[in-house]
């Protein structure tokens, strides 16, 4: 839809993580950005004020998805818009239910109510890969098991392992989008709410709709706090202020980490991508690691070795296993390919980690981290 006329378009959340490298990366490939975001005081302070590293030409809405009237008001004169505004992390969600309901599912219910009234020539919903919940599994003898849940029993026992109905220890594999939903907290709920309420409403009014299931998203400009990408962000932090990383469990668990660069640029093709229409497509870098490997990668990156991890050996209400993704649905339909390596990626991650905490504490960085580590994407 990449056009001369320079398409304007609509981010929701557009001010959060993932939100502002979309943003650059929409701006350099010269589109025209509009954002509405309630800048909300656990992730922009008190103030609630625009991000420094927000794209300066990005044109800022403060307010809330909830709101039809700053909603119709962000919708003016937009080509497409690209629905990230939620909140996110499972565990929370789990005694924070009316919040993530609130937001997640009622504000994209007044996005889409909105949309009546604005007809838009695309609709991209970020959803989430929580939506599996546990991802797929085979035996080794070859069973497939779709739908897997451990058991509290299990759990309390430290018997970490997806087992089949039988107590075989079974074995994961990529997630395909195929897979039946599964989610396991009421977040996932609320991101597989979105997906459905999106997917219906377009096709019963002629919006074209793309669902992007996110993997485990990380990089430069996320919250310390947030759980989203598997707490990275806390992991090279603990590192470079010399304290031990903490793991759940055994540390074992299996994640697909993605780059924001990435996924970034999946939401740019999705939008430029003509068979894109009408698609649910999972965006992660097709590579499992556990949570010990990109540990012991950020000890080494942030010269720690000595600091062994604290492996708690502690279950979470609403953790999965493993959950890995299949990305050839999206390789096919957008020409999405990862670039940045997971090596990489984490060595830009401890680098801009090591410039927040010189500039909380006023100091100059100490450059555990080599500077030419930056990513120039």
């Amino acid at each position: 839809m990449h056009t001369d006329t320079s398409p304007t378009l609509l981010i929701t959340g557009g001010a959060g993580f993932i939100g502002s490298h979309l943003a650059t990366e929409l701006l350099q490939h010269g589109y025209q950005v509009r954002i509405l975001d309630n800048l909300m005081p656990r992730v922009h302070g008190p103030e609630r004020q625009r991000p420094a590293h927000l794209d300066r030409r990005a044109e800022v809405l403060v307010g809330d998805i909830r709101d039809p009237h700053r909603v119709q008001e962000a919708l003016e004169g937009v080509d497409a818009v690209i629905h990230l505004a939620a909140v996110v992390g499972g565990r929370q969600s789990m005694y924070q239910l009316e919040k993530y309901v609130s937001v997640n599912t009622a504000g994209t219910a007044v996005l889409l109510e909105a949309l009546l009234d604005h007809p838009i020539e695309r609709l991209i919903v970020a959803s989430s890969s929580a939506v599996y919940g546990e991802g797929l599994y085979c035996s080794y003898n070859g069973t497939i098991y779709p739908k897997i849940r451990r058991s509290s029993a299990q759990t309390a026992k430290g018997d970490w392992e997806p087992r089949s109905p039988d107590g075989e220890v079974i074995y994961p594999l990529p997630t395909p989008e195929a897979k039946e939903a599964s989610p396991l907290s009421i977040y996932a709920v609320s991101k597989y709410d979105q997906e459905e309420m999106c997917r219906m409403i377009g096709e019963a009014y002629g919006i074209p709709t793309v669902i992007l299931r996110l993997f485990n998203v990380y990089g430069p400009h996320q919250g310390y706090a947030n759980p989203y990408s598997g707490m990275l962000t806390e992991y090279a932090s603990r590192l470079l202020q010399g304290e031990p990383v903490r793991l759940f469990e055994d540390g074992y668990q299996q994640r697909d980490f993605v780059s924001v660069y990435d996924a970034a640029r999946a939401f740019r093709l999705a939008l430029e991508s003509p068979s894109a229409a009408g698609e649910t497509l999972n965006i992660g870098s097709g590579r499992p690691a556990t949570f010990r490997t990109v540990a012991d990668r950020l000890a080494a990156i942030t010269r720690r070795q000595d600091l062994a991890p604290t492996v708690t050996g502690t279950y979470r209400v609403g953790d999965i296993r493993h959950c890995i993704a299949d990305i050839s649905r999206a390789r096919e339909v957008l020409g999405y390919e990862p670039e940045v390596s997971l090596e990489a990626g984490l060595l830009d991650l401890a680098a801009w980690v090591e410039a927040e905490i010189a500039e909380r504490q006023k100091v100059p960085a100490p450059l555990k981290v080599p500077t030419q580590s930056r990513l120039r994407v």
